[in-house]
């Protein structure tokens, strides 16, 4: 698999784990109350939207500027893992965000769900691309090559032949 595809795949599963943990519970209260997490951090649906557009755009980007935005991708998994091991809710927290938490119980057992676990392979995904953008990035075929013109077609003057003609006011396609 080349390169490019590979960085492409694991920014994608990044991004699908990373949201998918928005979505799935974080924490339960009680075996009662879950908390999602997005109710508790939107932090790693931010961080896959940032780390795809970086990676899409790692696709526009020279070497340097691409490697650049690697790294960028490397710590934007880094801070995806610190996320998912350091959001762990306390139940102060928990009764801010449900008051009703309080009411009528006096023991709480708080048990945590999958989605951090989901945050933290997301994470290890995008840093993953990273490193292998970070390290393959030299050999990465630049999106405008196909685009750019032959400078020996360029110096034919063909196109400028036909510039030169319709400032004379002819038509060069007749």
């Amino acid at each position: 698999m080349r390169p490019q595809r590979l960085v492409d795949l694991l920014a994608v599963v990044a991004l699908a784990l990373l949201g998918l943990s928005a979505y799935l519970p974080w924490t339960t209260v009680n075996d009662k109350e879950t908390f999602k997490g997005y109710d508790l951090t939107r932090a790693p649906v931010f961080l896959a939207a940032a780390a795809v557009v970086a990676v899409i755009v790692t696709k526009l980007a020279g070497t340097a500027l691409r490697r650049v935005l690697a790294v960028l991708v490397v710590l934007l998994g880094v801070l995806a893992v610190v996320v998912a091991f350091q959001v762990r809710p306390g139940l102060e927290e928990l009764t801010r965000l449900r008051p009703a938490l309080t009411l009528g119980t006096d023991s709480f057992e708080i048990t945590t769900g999958p989605a951090p676990w989901l945050a933290l392979t997301g994470g290890v995904a995008l840093v993953a691309a990273g490193l292998v953008a970070v390290l393959t990035a030299h050999r990465w075929r630049r999106a405008t090559a196909r685009y750019e013109r032959d400078p020996a077609a360029a110096g034919s003057g063909h196109g400028t032949d036909q510039w030169k003609a319709i400032d004379a006011g002819e038509d060069p396609t007749l």
